[in-house]
């Protein structure tokens, strides 16, 4: 291994990782760790790379998330895990960024939705791709959505990661195929763990 600097942008999508979580909480009763999941993309990128862990750095990470204004978020009790959750990103320097979800009539029905977060998400990890010159960009999301952000951090001569976990082939979980095509590196955990038992333990904790 060598000791060259290597700088990761790191781009999270809430909802995505929310799905994620949930799914653990149903077949596993486990939550991802923050702090580990860090480590391990650190890990990951001085594999990759060849590089010394000591030289391999997340030197920017967001989040990215629709929520539920006080009010509604106070009457589904969702309060406390959110701010929880806000603590774990801040003790790990994750710039979280959140628009409200908006309510949309269909059918007769109302829907609640995210509006905008998936075009806020690419916006933000290209400019600040172009700024930064990350070596490594790993995007944590499924969303078909997101392919053509790849192809312009590829132009950028960025290696980009696609970090996945599709939980015990849990729809909500699954990756879509053109994502998974066009990353440079696709990391799925849900193969990784089959093959680590300890992969579990490292990355989560009980519920």
């Amino acid at each position: 291994m060598n000791n060259n600097y290597q700088s990761i942008g790191l781009f999270i999508d809430g909802g995505y990782y929310a799905k994620v979580n949930e799914a653990l909480e149903d077949y596993l009763s486990l939550n991802i760790n923050v702090t580990s999941l860090m480590a391990f993309i650190r890990q990951q990128v001085s594999q990759l790379s060849g590089s010394e862990l000591s030289a391999c750095h997340i030197t920017e990470s967001h989040y990215f998330r629709g929520r539920y204004r006080v009010n509604d978020a106070n009457s589904k009790h969702l309060l406390y895990s959110e701010r929880k959750f806000e603590d774990a990103l801040i003790e790990n320097d994750v710039i979280f960024h959140y628009k409200h979800l908006r309510e949309v009539q269909k059918e007769g029905s109302v829907t609640v939705v995210e509006k905008g977060i998936d075009v806020w998400f690419a916006l933000e990890a290209y400019e600040l791709s172009t700024i930064r010159r990350f070596d490594y960009v790993v995007l944590v999301t499924g969303d078909a959505d997101h392919e053509m952000l790849i192809k312009k951090l590829k132009a950028l001569k960025i290696q980009t990661i696609l970090l996945t976990w599709d939980v015990s082939a849990d729809q909500a979980t699954s990756t879509a195929r053109l994502l998974r095509d066009e990353a440079c590196i696709h990391i799925e955990l849900s193969k990784l763990a089959a093959n680590d038992k300890d992969l579990l333990k490292r990355l989560c904790r009980t519920k």
